[in-house]
């Protein structure tokens, strides 16, 4: 169960780094794919790909 949990902590801060350039940002990804899925969070991500912010 430790591990499960691990798992999904570790792919919710990975899905989060990949998407700080996008419209929710890194915390954003990484609530929603905690309180969601590393799945649900990963579809997320791919449907937002083509929405990149600025860099400012």
């Amino acid at each position: 169960m430790l591990f499960l949990i691990v798992i999904v902590i570790l792919s919710a801060l990975v899905i989060g780094f990949l998407g700080r350039r996008h419209r929710f940002g890194f915390w954003g990804y990484f609530f929603a794919t905690l309180l969601l899925t590393p799945l649900v969070g990963l579809l997320m991500l791919i449907a937002a790909s083509g929405s990149k912010v600025d860099a400012r």
